[in-house]
């Protein structure tokens, strides 16, 4: 297992993680095979922390959005913010972005506001997207395909990030161009409609993640979730489509690298 390498498209090393350093957690991913990982802002008043992570390692990458519980939060000055931060040299993304109509934390009209504004400076920018989705395909499709439609031949389009949607959501974003990452639910034992997209869903267009500190896969639940996990969701992805572990990190890693530009 010492030869398998893979990226943790998506986790948040500057949260909180039961005492243990950021220097540990992304030691202790190497040690797992966890060769480079991507942590991904969720507003701007801590995007300087993330930075910060992103630039004392060389295997860490970054974003920089405005999360859609923090919609509310948008002003027009965050439009200069966020182009500017967009053009550091290890910032490879705009996100996490989107739709949240399950916790509600910002009213619906302010979070489609904040969307907005942040696919077009994705697009001024050209660089891809990570999306997050919740309870909310119906509002948040539309927005994706026109965004979509627009990005540059070449260019990445971005990533349905943690995905938990329907089969049909997941193919229809395919279909666009984004790519579907699965985190540790995907070891859930209520998650078999997921286990079952992921399984119908093209092996070439799959990133995997974490989303640490969250979602820690089993045999981890309960426990806070760190990056050295990602190898959970990554065997449990290999058992569903009934391939080799080895076959599963070329391909996903290749597929992060692709969008991220690592």
């Amino acid at each position: 297992m010492g030869e398998v390498r893979l990226i943790d498209s998506h986790c948040h090393l500057n949260y909180e993680y039961d005492g243990k350093t950021v220097d540990d957690l992304v030691r202790e991913a190497g040690a797992a095979g966890v060769e480079s990982l991507v942590t991904i802002s969720v507003d701007f008043d801590t995007h300087p922390e993330v930075l910060a992570i992103s630039e004392k390692f060389p295997n860490v990458f970054h974003t920089v959005g405005l999360h859609p519980h923090e919609g509310s939060r948008w002003k027009s000055t965050d439009a200069d913010y966020l182009r500017k931060a967009a053009r550091h040299p290890k910032c490879r993304g705009i996100g996490e972005l989107g739709l949240d109509y399950y916790y509600d934390h910002s009213e619906h009209g302010a979070q489609l506001e904040a969307l907005r504004n942040q696919l077009e400076l994705a697009l001024e920018v050209e660089l891809p997207i990570v999306v997050h989705s919740r309870d909310a395909e119906a509002d948040l499709l539309p927005e994706l395909e026109k965004y979509a439609r627009r990005v540059k031949p070449g260019k990445q389009v971005g990533v349905i990030h943690c995905f938990t949607g329907t089969q049909e959501f997941g193919q229809k974003c395919l279909d666009l161009g984004f790519y579907i990452s699965f985190s540790g639910i995907l070891t859930f034992k209520n998650a078999e409609p997921l286990r079952v997209a992921a399984k119908a869903y093209p092996l070439d267009r799959i990133l995997v993640e974490t989303d640490s500190p969250f979602l820690a896969p089993i045999p981890f639940r309960g426990k806070k979730g760190e990056p050295s996990m990602v190898l959970q969701t990554a065997m449990k992805l290999a058992e569903v489509k009934g391939l080799s572990l080895d076959e599963v990190a070329l391909a996903t890693t290749a597929n992060s690298k692709r969008l991220f530009g690592i």
